[in-house]
């Protein structure tokens, strides 16, 4: 989520906030339209990683949730950091981190089920915004608590408990009637519990993608964030190093993930370990090439459009329950479609979709105005 109040900021972050959120504001349906349009077996191609996975396996469409969940990481100690160092009592601190947190979770849960009143039955508590929100928390809360000397030390240590914890978690245990160490979403232990101890109804009856337990290993997705701030914040190294460190960590990352995924599948829905060191090394790889080309070589004039998205992510999220999109783009731009007419009609008016929200988060940026929580 936006982090607000972060001092030397930094620009890079902004924009690869925004170039996550991107893809999530209408830029898939570009893609798609233009694998129907052409027909091609590359634009196909293209558009299937705008699709996730049903169970295992990665693509370019799982990494949009968790990298925005890595971003709020490098934020905190441009956030919390700053106000720790400026003397702001810690257990104040806490506070705010817990009001950010469980705010984000109730946005979740309106964003699910809106402001209607259901049955407890029909009530959907898991959510992206929830995840998000719990993941931070605890994240923020170690981060907090860690001591300064050993700050790194305690969080690394912490990044690896949970994600061996996880895995020893699901490795050794299963639903009822299942064999010890079941992966399939009948069978794992994480949607078994959840089904268990989570109230009301999991988004796929069984199971649900943003459920408790596979929280867990989120939380080290947020860790792994805070971790790239620290460095990039307070790292004697040069810039041109820094840059360097992130990008080989996140090379690592990526060849531990492939070798992890031979016994515990890279998989968004269980937010597996090797999911997390998968996401987390294309999410380092990614900060890296932003924060080098605008923060160090200075390049931010083409970020520009990025980070006006990025500025009001939560606003742009939030917004299609009270802008219909669909219709507001139809209504401007109808006639251009029909002017172009089939097959690539389709194609503009996705365009234009993206088009339309760009322009009102740009509207809002000119006026300042952002919602943050």
């Amino acid at each position: 989520m936006q982090q607000p109040g972060i001092s030397q900021r930094l620009y890079s972050l902004d924009a690869l906030r925004g170039f996550d959120m991107f893809w999530i504001m209408g830029a898939e349906e570009i893609f798609h339209s233009l694998a129907k349009a052409t027909g091609s077996p590359f634009w196909a191609a293209i558009a299937l990683q705008f699709v996730h996975p049903d169970w295992n396996g990665f693509r370019f469409y799982d990494l949009i949730f968790p990298l925005f969940l890595f971003i709020a990481g490098v934020a905190t100690p441009y956030s919390v950091g700053r106000e720790l160092e400026k003397g702001t009592p810690r257990k104040k601190l806490v506070l705010r981190v817990v009001r950010r947190g469980l705010t984000l979770v109730l946005l979740g849960i309106f964003y699910n089920n809106g402001l209607q009143l259901h049955p407890l039955s029909e009530i959907r508590f898991g959510s992206v915004l929830g995840r998000i929100g719990l993941a931070y928390l605890f994240a923020n809360l170690i981060y907090l608590y860690a001591p300064k000397k050993k700050q790194d030390l305690v969080i690394m240590g912490s990044f690896v408990f949970l994600l061996l914890g996880y895995w020893a978690l699901l490795a050794f245990n299963s639903a009822p009637g299942f064999p010890r160490g079941d992966l399939s979403m009948q069978g794992n232990f994480a949607s078994y519990l959840d089904r268990m101890i989570l109230p009301g109804k999991l988004y796929l009856g069984i199971h649900d993608p943003e459920g408790l337990i596979s929280t867990i290993p989120a939380i080290g997705t947020g860790l792994l964030g805070i971790l790239a701030g620290n460095l990039l914040r307070n790292s004697p190294l040069s810039q041109a190093a820094r840059t360097m460190r992130l990008a080989l960590t996140g090379a690592v990352f990526i060849v531990l993930a492939q070798l992890w995924n031979t016994v515990f599948p890279i998989n968004k829905n269980l937010w597996s370990s090797s999911f997390v060191l998968q996401v987390g090394g294309i999410s380092l790889l990614l900060l890296a090439t932003f924060y080098y080309v605008i923060d160090v070589l200075g390049y931010k004039k083409w970020a520009f459009f990025f980070t006006v998205i990025g500025m009001n992510s939560i606003l742009i999220y939030l917004s299609g329950h009270f802008i219909d999109w669909e219709y507001a783009t139809t209504g401007l731009f109808q006639w251009l479609g029909q002017w172009v007419g089939d097959p690539f009609n389709a194609v503009l008016l996705a365009l234009c979709y993206v088009g339309v929200k760009w322009l009102f988060l740009y509207f809002m940026y000119r006026k300042k105005v952002f919602l943050r929580v």
